[in-house]
């Protein structure tokens, strides 16, 4: 039970949770349980319509149980305060009856989108079953009833149950082929005569069908809170993956004595009616399930503590990765200019470059003899060079090339 869905998911001015409720910190869960029942229908906003003060003392009622009714986080409050329920997020409830049209088309648009709203239970049902005047249904172990019930409103069944079923264990299932949202109820006779709201479960989505049950096996069994971290998931699924078990809270009450126990299927679909078929079943006839339950989850509640550990070393390791990473693009750069860097330097060893740098004119090129006699051959002269070493004319000489070899009988050897 909690604040609307477009209020502050805690109030302005937070005070201490055992004060509102009127609790002491050594306080069991059912001295808490009955607190909060008091205050809730109190101050509930479809009692004080028009009293804008009781409003807030039920939303500070709400959170504040909210804290003391779930031992993980009645445990972060004591040991740190609001501080470590702030580090964690809490998730509140919301009053479709206080909603409005427009907002309450918002919750099933969003609903509809998967994310998870959490609702409170009408205060005129509460009350009607406090004060006793609900209609209550046999529903005979080993049979099953199905119905349609009116959004936020309730039915009521009476199971009764002898010694041996009692020892056997008792389980109560709902179940929707239509995929209708309810809450399944299980009240405790109140010493005045009424029935006071002690478990509640929320439908759950399982295939094609949405479900809920209450185990009663002499056993420790727990429900898990899947909107825990919903909203979480979507931001960061690593982080939300080991709080994904954190969900799990035991179920209040394991056990059930011989006589009649009542319970409800509450209608909490936004618009419509929700269609169910409720059935209550003797654990005796199911032994090995029994068991694989039992088994079950001591494994989930292994593994989530294999996880705490986990989270730490996987922590470790996801900063050493991302430490590495980094190194490793800072490598990869850095031979990447490396070896741009030797290209650069091996494309300085051209000519071109060379003859650009220095000015020259002469045109050279590997293997060629230059126009510089230091490069001439020995024995080469020149062509256009007329002249012998003492400085004689040589030009009256024939030169091979002007002879006239037309008609010679001479052979060239």
């Amino acid at each position: 039970m909690g604040s609307k869905i477009d209020g502050p998911s805690a109030p302005a001015v937070r005070r201490d949770p055992y004060e509102v409720l009127c609790v002491s910190r050594d306080s069991t869960d059912q001295e808490i349980k009955t607190a909060y029942r008091k205050l809730a229908l109190k101050y509930h906003p479809d009692k004080n319509a028009n009293n804008p003060e009781a409003s807030e003392h039920f939303k500070e009622v709400a959170y504040s149980y909210s804290i003391l009714s779930d031992p993980e986080k009645r445990r972060q409050y004591d040991s740190a305060g609001f501080e470590a329920l702030d580090a964690e997020g809490m998730d509140m409830e919301i009053d479709l009856s206080n909603l409005g049209t427009v907002n309450t088309m918002f919750a099933a648009l969003f609903s509809k989108l998967g994310v998870p709203i959490k609702t409170t239970i009408s205060a005129n049902v509460l009350e009607e079953a406090m004060n006793g005047t609900v209609t209550i249904r046999p529903l005979p172990i080993g049979t099953s009833v199905s119905g349609k019930v009116e959004k936020q409103c309730a039915h009521f069944f009476g199971v009764t149950i002898n010694e041996q079923q009692a020892e056997a264990g008792i389980v109560i299932r709902v179940i929707s082929t239509t995929q209708s949202k309810f809450k399944l109820l299980y009240f405790e006779q109140d010493p005045h005569g009424g029935y006071g709201l002690a478990l509640q479960e929320d439908s759950e989505k399982a295939g094609k069908a949405t479900s809920a049950g209450m185990y009663f096996l002499h056993f420790q069994v727990y429900r898990l809170d899947s909107t825990l971290n919903a909203l979480a998931m979507a931001k960061d699924p690593e982080a939300a993956f080991f709080k994904r078990l954190e969900g799990l809270q035991p179920c209040e009450i394991s056990e059930l004595k011989s006589g009649t126990h009542i319970f409800a299927v509450y209608g909490d679909n936004f618009f419509k009616t929700a269609t169910y078929t409720i059935e209550a079943l003797c654990a005796k006839s199911y032994e090995d399930t029994t068991q694989k339950l039992k088994d079950i989850e001591a494994q989930i509640l292994r593994k989530r503590n294999e996880l705490r550990q986990f989270e730490t070393e996987y922590r470790k390791a996801l900063a050493r990765f991302q430490e590495v990473t980094n190194r490793y693009g800072q490598e990869k750069q850095s031979v990447d200019e490396l070896l741009k860097e030797r290209d650069n330097i091996h494309s300085s060893f051209t000519v071109a470059k060379i003859a650009s740098n220095s000015g020259s004119t002469s045109n050279l090129s590997n293997g060629s003899n230059g126009g510089s006699s230091s490069n001439r051959i020995a024995g080469d002269e020149s062509p256009g060079d007329d002249r012998t070493a003492d400085g004689k004319d040589k030009s009256g000489k024939k030169k091979w090339f002007n002879l006239n070899l037309r008609g010679s009988d001479k052979k060239l050897v």
